[in-house]
């Protein structure tokens, strides 16, 4: 049987909302580190904002049209994730 990572459906949410999370931190760690802050970034902001940026993944991604799934629908929501964090930089500059 012969896989197509394209094609790649994550039978488990859990594995792709722990990806989210990650992404959402990352994320989020980064737009603070742009910022050029000499105190350097509070942990709790950052994780407030992130924890914002993974709630509004997730909505994106349990709210998506079925017809994407696997690889593209997480795809797509990380392409969420950091179009919110560069809305957020624009915003908060």
């Amino acid at each position: 049987m012969e896989t197509n990572a394209a094609n790649l459906y994550f039978k488990s949410k859990a594995i792709s909302l722990t990806l989210l999370a990650a992404t959402a931190l990352v994320c989020t760690r980064m737009l603070f580190f742009l910022f050029n802050d000499p105190e350097g970034q509070n942990l709790l902001i950052v994780m407030v904002f992130a924890l914002g940026i993974y709630a509004v993944s997730t909505a994106a991604y349990l709210l998506t049209p079925l017809s994407i799934k696997g690889i593209a629908r997480l795809v797509a929501v990380v392409g969420i994730q950091v179009l919110a964090v560069v809305v957020l930089y624009f915003c908060m500059r």
